[in-house]
């Protein structure tokens, strides 16, 4: 009696049945169809941090660069002399910087644009309250 139990055990233990496998490879499928959208998303959500990071350490520069000149400034450069640093894969651009009405009233605002890697553009208007995602008026 003995024997035959063994061998009953030993005749159905050959493996994974290709039924078993297919259930598997559906399972893993279906778990990373949802994971993948969701880490994408996550990583789009970063890029976009990382420009609006940009922009607020370029204001923090402008306001700093405002302190020591009486002024704004349209220079990157003058920027970077501030401590500004952009962010790695953000386009960054100065559009510009307004002044009250004449020259000798000298500059009273600016507006910032930053890109991101998911291609999101941001702004930094001085004017109208700070970072948004419509154009400086």
């Amino acid at each position: 009696m003995h024997s035959i139990i063994h061998k009953s055990i030993e005749d159905r233990d050959h493996g994974f049945s290709l039924i078993e496998l297919l259930v598997v490879i559906i399972t893993i499928g279906i778990l990373a169809a949802v994971a993948i959208p969701v880490y994408l998303n996550q990583r789009k959500k970063g890029w976009d941090a990382g420009a609006k990071a940009t922009l607020r350490g370029a204001a923090t520069a402008q306001e700093t660069y405002l302190a020591a000149n009486s002024s704004y400034t349209t220079s990157r450069a003058n920027l970077r002399g501030q401590g500004f640093r952009r962010t790695s894969g953000v386009t960054f651009t100065i559009i510009s910087t307004r002044g009250a009405g004449s020259p000798a009233a000298g500059v009273d605002s600016y507006c910032l644009r930053a890109v991101s890697r998911s291609a999101a553009v941001f702004f930094f208007d001085s004017a109208n309250g700070g970072l948004s995602t419509s154009a400086c008026l």
